[in-house]
C-alpha cells in the first residue's frame, strides 16, 4: 500500500499537468472550430467587408456602431430590431465615405482649419450648435460660448470626449465636400438651344394614322414553348436587367414550444400562493425584486383617468393595502396591490433652477454640501427679488429648459425623481423650497416654484406583481425532442418532404420562406428574430437541413431549396419576367409571316383578319388609344414615312401592327422664348440635383464585398 502510495505522490503533479493540457487543447480545438476562426490562419479576417478594395474593419466598425447606440439609448430603449437599423446605417454611411472620399481625392476637394472655424463660429453655424448657443432672450448665436466650449472639449482630461469632438468635425467636414460635390454637379446641368428647339418642335407636331393591329392575345400560350436555353440567351444580352442578390430559399417546420394550458395554470397558481406575503409587505419595492417578472415599482401616483390597465375599475375599488387578482394582462398573470390614494392635479407647471453635485458624463462636478450653499443662496436670491430668469442662465445645468426660463408643464405620469415629484403634485401653489434629486443620470439640488396645478382627480399608487406565462421544462423538452427526432430522420429534401407529409395529421405543416438575405434578421412567417437561423441556413448546401433552431418560443427546422449566389439570374428564376416578353416574341415571328411585307392596308386587314382603324390627334408624347405603343407613334412621326405604308409590320408591345400615316402637320404653339425655356428647365435640373445622391450611383458602379452576415 505505501508503494502505491509513494507512485500517487510521485506523479500527481504530471498527471495533473497532462489533464491541464489536454483541456487547454480541447478549448482550443473548440475555439478554432467556431466563429473565431484560426488564431494564425486565414479565417481570423477581422475585414467586414471592401470597397473598391479598400477594407472595412471590424473592430473599428464595432466602435462606430456602439457609439450609435449609445446615442440611440439617451433617446429610446435599445432592441434587436433598433440594433440591425443601427448597423445597416453605420454601413451605409462607412460605404458612401470610402466612395465619396475617393471622388473628393480626384478632384481636389479640402476643408482647411479656416473654412471650418467659419462654419463652426460664423454667420450660419450648424443647427445643433445654433440650437445649444442661441441666447434666449436675444436670439443671437453666441459665437463666443461655442468656441469657448469647444475649446474646453479639445483639452479636455477624458479621451473619450476629445474623440467625440473629432468625429463631430470629421462629419461636418464630410458635409462640407458633399455640398461642395453637389454644387458642382448642379451647376454643370446645361440645356443647348437645339434640343430646345427640337423639343418644341416635336411637341407641336399632330400625326393622323392608320392600322391593322393584331393582338398577341390570339394566339394562345400553350402553343408557344420557351426553353431554358432561349432564357439564358435572352439574359446573357440584358445582363443589367437580371442582376440578383446572395439570398436563399427554404421550406421549414414549426415544432411549438409555446406554453400549455397547464403551464399558465401553473403560474397563475404561483401567484395565488403569494398572495398572503404581498398583503402583509410593507416593502413594494423589496418584494417585486424577489419575485416579480417586472420588478421595478412605479412609485408615483396615476390620475384616474390615466389609469389604463385590465380591470381598471375593480383596482380603483380597492381598500389600502388589499389586492385584485391574480388576472391575465397579455402573456403575464398580475396581482395588484393599492399603497395609497390621494387627490392631485393631473398636471403641474413648474419653474426650477438645477444645481448638480454629479452627472453621468462629466463625474464629480462639486462635492454636497457646495451643491446645497448654491441652491440655498439661489432660494434667498429669489426671495431677495432677484431676476429668476436671470439666474436660470447663470446657474442653472439643466440644459433642458434654459430655453424656457427653466419653465417645464409634466403630467401625472412623467417619470420625475421623488423628491421633485412630490413637491410639484402635492405641495401648494406657490411653494418655493429646494430639493434633492437624485437619478441615473445625475445627482443635485433642485431650487422649485410651484406655479400651476389643474384638474385634480383621485390619484392611486398601485404595486404590480407579475409572472410571465413561460412553457414549462415539460412542454419545452417536448418540442426540443420532437424537432430533434425530425431532423435527425430528415437529411435531404426528399425524407424532409416524406417526413413533413406524415405530421400532416397532427396539424404541422410545410411552410416556406424565400429571397432570404444574408443580413437578415427576420424571416417571413416566423415572429421574433431568427438570426442564428439565418445563419445555419447559410451554412448549409442546397438540400441540406438545418438542427433545430429556437426562433421565439419555435423550434424550426429548415431545408435549403434554393441557393442565389449573387450575381446574374440563372434561367428558373428570370423564367416568370422573360417567358412572357420571348412568348411575344415567337408570336410576333407567327404574325409577320402572315404579312411578310405591307403593301395595303386592305390586303394587311384581310390576310390577319383584323379591321382597318383609324387614329387622329395623334402626339409625339402619346395617345390614349395606342398607349404605349412607342414603336407606332416613333413610326408616325418618322418623315420618311408621311403620307405612306410603313412597310414591314411593327411588332409592338401588345401586337403586331400594318401602319399607313395618313400625314403630320404642326399644330401653332405659343412663341417660345427658348432663352426662358432653356433657364425654367435648367433651374429644375439644379433643383432636382439638390435632393439626389451622387453616392447611390456611384455605389452601383463600385466593387462591394459585404461580409456583415460573417460578424452580426
Amino acid at each position: 500500500m505505501s508503494f502505491i502510495q509513494k507512485i500517487r505522490d510521485k506523479y500527481a503533479r504530471i498527471a495533473v499537468i497532462a489533464i491541464a493540457l489536454a483541456l487547454l487543447g480541447f478549448i482550443l480545438t473548440d475555439y478554432l472550430s467556431t466563429r473565431g476562426g484560426n488564431l494564425f490562419g486565414a479565417n481570423s479576417s477581422t475585414t467586414l467587408g471592401t470597397v473598391n478594395g479598400k477594407k472595412i474593419d471590424y473592430l473599428e466598425f464595432e466602435n462606430k456602431v456602439k457609439a450609435m447606440e449609445e446615442r440611440q439609448q439617451a433617446n429610446s430603449p435599445m432592441g434587436q430590431p433598433n440594433r440591425q437599423q443601427i448597423v445597416q446605417n453605420a454601413w451605409n454611411q462607412e460605404v458612401t465615405e470610402i466612395i465619396m472620399d475617393a471622388e473628393f481625392d480626384k478632384l481636389g476637394f479640402r476643408v482647411g482649419k479656416k473654412e471650418i472655424s467659419d462654419y463652426l463660429f460664423g454667420a450660419n453655424p450648424p443647427d445643433d450648435l445654433k440650437q445649444q448657443f442661441t441666447d434666449p432672450q436675444t436670439g443671437q448665436y453666441n459665437a463666443a460660448q461655442a468656441q469657448q466650449a469647444i475649446n474646453q472639449m479639445k483639452k479636455s482630461p477624458q479621451q473619450e470626449q476629445r474623440d467625440q469632438l473629432s468625429e463631430y468635425v470629421n462629419i461636418l467636414e464630410f458635409g462640407r465636400k458633399m455640398e461642395k460635390y453637389n454644387s458642382l454637379l448642379s451647376n454643370s446641368v446645361y440645356y443647348p438651344k437645339w434640343f430646345i428647339e427640337k423639343q418644341n418642335t416635336e411637341n407641336s407636331g399632330l400625326a393622323k394614322v392608320s392600322y391593322v393591329h393584331f393582338p398577341y392575345t390570339k394566339i394562345p400560350d400553350s402553343t408557344i414553348k420557351i426553353s431554358d436555353k432561349e432564357i439564358e440567351d435572352y439574359i446573357n444580352k440584358h445582363k443589367d436587367q437580371y442582376k440578383q442578390q446572395e439570398s436563399r430559399s427554404i421550406m421549414y417546420m414549426i415544432f411549438d414550444a409555446a406554453p400549455t394550458a397547464a403551464d399558465s395554470a401553473e403560474i397563475r397558481q404561483q401567484l395565488e400562493s403569494l398572495k398572503g406575503e404581498f398583503a402583509a409587505s410593507t416593502d413594494p419595492t423589496a418584494f417585486l425584486a424577489r419575485y416579480s417578472s417586472n420588478p421595478s415599482f412605479f412609485e408615483n401616483y396615476i390620475t384616474e383617468s390615466n389609469l389604463k390597465v385590465p380591470n381598471a375599475d375593480s383596482i380603483k375599488k380597492l381598500d389600502i393595502g388589499t389586492l385584485f387578482g391574480p388576472y391575465l394582462d397579455g402573456g403575464t398573470y398580475t396581482l395588484a396591490k393599492m399603497i395609497d390614494k390621494k387627490t392631485m392635479p393631473d398636471t403641474v407647471k413648474v419653474r426650477h433652477i438645477l444645481i448638480k453635485v454629479a452627472d453621468r458624463q462629466a463625474g464629480q462636478l462639486r462635492d454636497d454640501s457646495t451643491a446645497k450653499k448654491l441652491a440655498d443662496s439661489i432660494k434667498t436670491a429669489v426671495a431677495g427679488g432677484a431676476d429668476f430668469n436671470q439666474l436660470v442662465l447663470q446657474y442653472s445645468e439643466d440644459q433642458g429648459s434654459k430655453s424656457t426660463n427653466g419653465e417645464y408643464t409634466f403630467g401625472s405620469t412623467t417619470p420625475l425623481v421623488k423628491n421633485f415629484y412630490e413637491t410639484a403634485f402635492f405641495k401648494p401653489v406657490g411653494t418655493k423650497e429646494v430639493v434633492k434629486g437624485e437619478s441615473g443620470d445625475y445627482i443635485g439640488y433642485h431650487y422649485m416654484e410651484v406655479l400651476e396645478q389643474k384638474k385634480f382627480e383621485p390619484g392611486y399608487k398601485v404595486a404590480y406583481v407579475t409572472k410571465t406565462i413561460i412553457a414549462s421544462p415539460t412542454t419545452e423538452d417536448s418540442a426540443s425532442n420532437a424537432a430533434n427526432s425530425f431532423a435527425g430522420n430528415s437529411r435531404d429534401l426528399k425524407s424532409f418532404n416524406a417526413n413533413a407529409d406524415s405530421l400532416k395529421k397532427l396539424n404541422i405543416n410545410k411552410l416556406f420562406a424565400t429571397d432570404i438575405a444574408p443580413d437578415a434578421y427576420f424571416l417571413q412567417g416566423l415572429s421574433g428574430e431568427a438570426r442564428q437561423l439565418i445563419r445555419a441556413i447559410y451554412d448549409a448546401k442546397k438540400g441540406e437541413v438545418t438542427p433545430p433552431v429556437l426562433v421565439g418560443d419555435k423550434y424550426v427546422v429548415a431545408a435549403v431549396t434554393e441557393v442565389f449566389e449573387e450575381g446574374t439570374k440563372n434561367a428558373a428564376s428570370a423564367r416568370s419576367n422573360t417567358e412572357p416578353i420571348l412568348r411575344n416574341k415567337k408570336k410576333a415571328e407567327e404574325i409577320k409571316k402572315k404579312i411578310p411585307t405591307v403593301t395595303t392596308l386592305e390586303d394587311a386587314s384581310a390576310k390577319l383578319g383584323s379591321p382597318i382603324e383609324t387614329v387622329d390627334s395623334v402626339r409625339f408624347s402619346g395617345n390614349a388609344t395606342l398607349g404605349y405603343e412607342y414603336k407606332i407613334i416613333g413610326a408616325a412621326f418618322n418623315p420618311a414615312n408621311n403620307g405612306k405604308v410603313v412597310p414591314e409590320p411593327i411588332e409592338g408591345t401588345s401586337g403586331v401592327y400594318a401602319l399607313r400615316v395618313d400625314n403630320v402637320t404642326a399644330t401653332p404653339v405659343e412663341t417660345a422664348n427658348i432663352e426662358e425655356q432653356r433657364k425654367a428647365l435648367q433651374a429644375q435640373a439644379k433643383q432636382a440635383a439638390m435632393y439626389s445622391q451622387p453616392s447611390q450611383t456611384l455605389r452601383l458602379a463600385a466593387k462591394i464585398k459585404d461580409r456583415r452576415s460573417k460578424f452580426y
